[in-house]
């Protein structure tokens, strides 16, 4: 079941006040996503948080989702070609990786693309948790959404386009870190679900050559087979393969991902069993979580709302709206996380002593409130 935005009345549950508070945080997001996008096109995951002063594909792909939802046609356009960029400039690399799997030669984690760069598009000599795939799989997926909005083709950024689905389709399977750049050693749900609406797309762009679609078309179709017999448990998908954890990043695997729908009764009951253990209003990212004490993420609320709209349920969107907007600062500005519900908050003071104060504003954070907002037909009209 999918909801239109154009069939949905809200106001049996958002009063005039409300919509116009969403309407104005609407415009004030939009504006701190425009104001801090790189003359390159990349967009800072959060200026204000050293760390964090990067573009990742994945949080970029979102933002670049969410700008061309609104309209925002030349925001998102100059993230798929820094995007393109950063591809093509690593062909040599990837090429080389191909090459190598082929041979069967093992390859370091340390050695595959990273998942985050600096705004000019170089990689950080800093020591991070680089190797994650998810990113890529996004902004395909990215990328195929703005087309279909009649944004431009993905045709556009073929060079880069193949390199990705070559990439993706010869690694898939590799364990890799997270969403949350941990547990490295795991194949994970929610980044095999990224694989997937990336590899999915690829799969129908007739600008790739035959062999390059029928991997593509190959690889989705092994993500989907490996999901259901290794990370289905209990009836609900599990934070990664052969265990039966839960991680809010599920959500992603319907919404948007696809790879399943969001009525499947493997989704229903995922859902079900994040409300039981980590969403109540706020959602937490997994039930042992201690990143600044293991609070409530903005983005991840609105993921959750977007899943109920697509599932039907209205009134639990607007909640997870309104949950959002309660948590805005007083400048509009949404941070990563709110601290009001913390898991472990004997960890609080430790990430505040090593990094600082909560990422705030968080440009994901807003992309996702954007997203929401515009699916349940609220906010400013599109450009």
């Amino acid at each position: 079941m999918t909801t239109s935005s154009s069939s949905i009345d809200v106001r049996s549950y958002l009063d005039a006040e409300q919509r116009a508070r969403i309407t104005a945080l609407v415009r004030h997001s939009i504006s701190v996503i425009e104001t801090n996008q790189s003359a390159t096109g990349a967009y800072p995951a959060s200026p204000n948080f050293a760390v964090y002063r990067y573009c990742w594909f994945r949080d970029g792909g979102f933002i670049a989702d969410a700008m061309s939802r609104r309209g925002r046609f030349g925001s998102a356009d100059a993230f798929f070609a820094w995007c393109s960029r950063v591809v093509e400039a690593r062909a040599d690399r990837i090429d080389a990786l191909v090459e190598r799997r082929a041979r069967g030669e093992h390859i370091a984690p340390k050695e595959f693309l990273p998942c985050r760069y600096t705004l000019e598009g170089e990689e950080s000599s800093e020591e991070w948790w680089e190797f994650q795939l998810d990113g890529y799989g996004t902004w395909l997926w990215s990328l195929d959404q703005h087309a279909k909005r009649g944004g431009a083709s993905a045709e556009l950024y073929a060079p880069a386009v193949e390199l990705t689905v070559r990439y993706l389709a010869t690694f898939w399977d590799e364990p890799c870190y997270d969403w949350w750049e941990e547990h490295a050693e795991h194949r994970h749900t929610s980044t095999l679900a990224a694989l997937y609406g990336g590899l999915d797309a690829a799969s129908r762009w007739h600008f790739l050559a035959p062999d390059l679609r029928t991997a593509a078309t190959d690889a989705a179709g092994e993500i989907r087979a490996r999901v259901l017999d290794e990370g289905v448990h209990h009836g609900h998908l599990s934070k990664w393969l052969g265990e039966d954890g839960l991680d809010a990043s599920l959500v992603a695997c319907a919404t948007p991902f696809r790879l399943f729908a969001p009525d499947e009764p493997v989704m229903v009951e995922t859902i079900r069993a994040l409300e039981r253990e980590i969403a109540h209003g706020g959602v937490h990212r997994y039930s042992d979580d201690t990143y600044f004490g293991g609070g409530e993420w903005l983005l991840l609320a609105a993921f959750l709302g977007w899943c109920y709209l697509e599932q039907g349920r209205v009134a639990d969107a607007c909640a997870q709206l309104s949950w959002v907007v309660a948590q805005a600062a007083p400048n509009g500005d949404l941070p990563e996380q709110v601290s009001g519900h913390l898991l472990a908050p004997e960890y609080y003071d430790e990430w505040v002593e090593r990094w600082g104060e909560i990422a705030t504003p968080l440009l994901w954070s807003h992309a996702m409130f954007v997203t929401l907002a515009h699916e349940l037909g609220l906010g400013e009209p599109d450009a």
